[in-house]
Formats: structure tokens, sequence, C-alpha cells
């Protein structure tokens, strides 16, 4: 793990309030993120791993703990991570190159220099000679890649990416994986990622964070130890399948407190 982490959470915590009453989603959550690592949050559906990015991005403040993204812990942290959502949000109304150079525009960029960054980086991301067709026009995969494109473009060293893969089919997803860890690997970037699949996780991070479910805490943390580079057929290997073992032992005693053990003739 890196000496200096470049996103750090303390003792966070989490409660909504409603007319039914006060839910905790989060609950002592220490997660930490370094220069150049990928990390990856691994829970099931609902257990709160959306809500952690939002506070990460400084989109809400937590109810306790503290969170610390390059060195402020304040208001200030909002615009200091590139965020994607699970779907890409592309514009239709706006080319592809429009819709990346957002990415710039909205950190206050002149349209030009944003323009030309945004091509620049289609054309880095195998997707320049698309620039100007708009996203309709697009293939999932090519769809996320301009996504991503332009969430680099707004913070290039440090992305939060929730659930980038999510919508997409097996073969497709398999080699956006690939694709990411390409680009990952040229860059300067730390990344904290969100999934619920378990093969992702372990594939692509230096380092997993196994959530429980609701008030959602970390039940395990897995420093992947795998050699890189990780091509698709990693993930029959026994080291892979060591990590795995572990990662799903977790995973189903959360499930085992939240559903019950079934029982025989159930």
């Amino acid at each position: 793990m890196a000496e200096k982490s470049r996103i750090e959470t303390q003792g966070l915590g989490m409660n909504f309030s409603s007319p039914m009453g006060t839910a905790a989603v989060l609950q002592d959550m220490n997660i930490s993120v370094g220069h150049h690592e990928f990390v990856s949050v691994l829970g099931p559906s609902g257990c709160g791993k959306s809500t952690l990015f939002n506070i990460i991005a400084g989109l809400i403040e937590p109810s306790e703990g503290k969170v610390t993204v390059d060195g402020r812990s304040d208001s200030g942290r909002i615009g200091q991570c590139g965020y994607m959502m699970q779907r890409d949000l592309l514009m239709p109304w706006k080319t592809v190159a429009a819709n990346v150079a957002l990415g710039r525009i909205v950190k206050g960029y002149p349209r030009s220099e944003a323009f030309k960054a945004a091509r620049k980086i289609l054309d880095r991301y195998g997707l320049g000679e698309y620039a100007d067709h708009y996203p309709n026009q697009l293939s999932g995969g090519m769809r996320q890649r301009a996504a991503l494109a332009r969430t680099f473009l707004a913070a290039e060293e440090l992305l939060l990416l929730d659930e980038p893969f999510g919508a997409l089919d097996n073969l497709t997803r398999l080699r956006m994986q690939s694709w990411l860890l390409d680009v990952w690997r040229d860059s300067a970037a730390s990344i904290l990622f969100i999934t619920h699949d378990v093969d992702e996780a372990i594939r692509l991070s230096d380092r997993v964070y196994v959530l429980t479910e609701r008030p959602a805490t970390v039940a395990v943390t897995l420093e992947v130890g795998i050699e890189r580079p990780r091509p698709y057929e990693i993930v029959l290997t026994p080291e892979f399948a060591s990590y795995k073992t572990e990662a799903l032992n977790h995973l189903h005693t959360g499930a085992g407190a939240l559903f019950g053990s079934e029982q025989p003739g159930s």
C-alpha cells in the first residue's frame, strides 16, 4: 500500500431519516486508495456502495467519521474526483467529442482547449473516428469508453467508477476490463471501482474491500498479489481461485445473515 493515501475514510457512517425511522446505511467504514492504486469495493446490490461514493465525491456529508481526498476533508473535495456513474449519461443531442469535452468545460477551460483535449483522448481510446458521431451510433462498449474519457478529462488522476461495466454483456465486459487496465497502466490515475462481480474485482484490483450487507462495513480486505498484466484467463488459475473463495465466503456469510440459512425442503 502506498505511504500516503489519496482517498481515505475513517470511521465513516451514514444514516438516513424518514417517517419510518432512521436507517443505517454505512457503519465504521475504513478504506484507502494510494497513488496509482486500483482499488475495488465489492458488495451485494443495495448495500450502500454508491452512497459511499457520493460521500467521497462531496455530494453528501457523512453522519459520522471523516473522509479525506488529497488532503482535503471539507467541501473543497467536490470536483477533486472524476465520478462515472453506472449509466454513461451521454447527452444524445451532442456529438461524442462535445460530450467528452464537457469534462473540461465544467472545470472552466475554454471551449477550444476542451475540444482539443477531447479529440486527443478519443484518439487514445480508439474512438477518434467517431468524434463527430452521436451516442446512439455507438455500441455499448464504445459509449462506456466515451464516458470514461469524459471522466478522465474532468479529473485525470483520481477516479470513482461506479459499476461502469454492469450493463454490458459478458464478452464486452471482459474486453472493457482489459482495456481499462491498459488505460490505467499508462496513466498516473488512482481508481476506486465499485462492482458486485467477484471476478471483476479480483482481476482489476491491487486491493479489494469486501462489504457486508447494510449497515455496510468492511468484512475483509484482500490484498491481491497476482502479478500484472492479468489477461482474462487469469480467472482459471489456482491463485485467483483462492482469492475468489475468500471473497465469496465473506459475501455468503453476509447473505446468510440477511436471508437465513436454507433448510432442506424449504
